[in-house]
């Protein structure tokens, strides 16, 4: 081998052992501390705000004991059920920020073993992530909820809903709304190209806050033939 072809690989091993260490850090992500190659630490695995288990079945809300919350019972949802690994505080918010915005894959992978360990005994036909509008996803260069889902697929056997579910309409982003406009902004902005008869869907997604984003895309499975839509979210915002 010659001096210049060590020095290459030299100098390609590393790169290589640079972006491993960004991608996956051998500390912990939120405070540094030696984690012996875990995501995170023990203490900060500690902290990590919860979903508690008294909360509406079907919203995720926080409740004094689990039961159907009364909007859920004045005004059903689409979907039929929410499953939400823990409340949209800090240092949550960190992780699926670092995921949305800095593009942190890691968190991703992180957080998609949360997801996984919601899943009980039942069994989807289909999994969905949310999809992205084509100019956010071009912005964005990847779609979370998809990078949340793929784990899921693959643990489960799944198959995973890559072009049969779009975003056909881009909208303003929900989280720059009130409350109460959020319904209005994402009418119609979701497409079904799958015949979805009798089939139990679930829903990926990162963040659910109002759920009118869920609430639509499980309306649009529902019309479409599918006989049960369950969330699947990592975190739940606190009302």
């Amino acid at each position: 081998m010659s001096i210049l072809a060590a020095r290459l690989g030299t100098t390609a091993t590393r790169l290589a052992a640079g972006l491993t260490s960004i991608l996956l850090p051998r500390d912990c992500f939120l405070c540094d501390a030696p984690s012996k190659d875990q995501f995170l630490c023990a203490a900060c695995e500690l902290s990590l705000p919860r979903l508690l288990p008294a909360h509406c079945t079907v919203c995720a809300r926080s409740l004094a004991q689990s039961q159907i919350c009364g909007t859920c019972l004045d005004l059903p949802p689409a979907f039929d059920a929410t499953h939400a690994a823990f409340i949209y505080a800090f240092p949550v918010d960190i992780l699926i920020q670092s995921l949305k915005y800095q593009r942190r894959l890691a968190s991703a992978a992180y957080l998609s073993k949360a997801l996984i360990s919601l899943i009980g005994d039942a069994r989807p036909d289909l999994i969905v992530p949310v999809p992205l509008a084509p100019p956010r996803l071009a912005l964005r260069g990847f779609n979370q909820a998809l990078e949340l889902a793929k784990p899921l697929s693959k643990y489960l056997r799944v198959p995973l809903a890559r072009s049969d579910v779009l975003r056909c309409r881009d909208t303003v982003p929900q989280v720059s709304l009130p409350r109460k406009d959020r319904a209005k902004n994402i009418r119609n902005a979701f497409e079904c190209r799958a015949d979805l008869s009798d089939k139990t869907v679930w829903l990926i997604d990162d963040v659910m806050t109002t759920g009118a984003t869920l609430n639509e895309l499980a309306g649009l499975l529902k019309a479409h033939g599918a006989a049960r839509v369950e969330n699947f979210v990592v975190a739940r915002t606190a009302d």
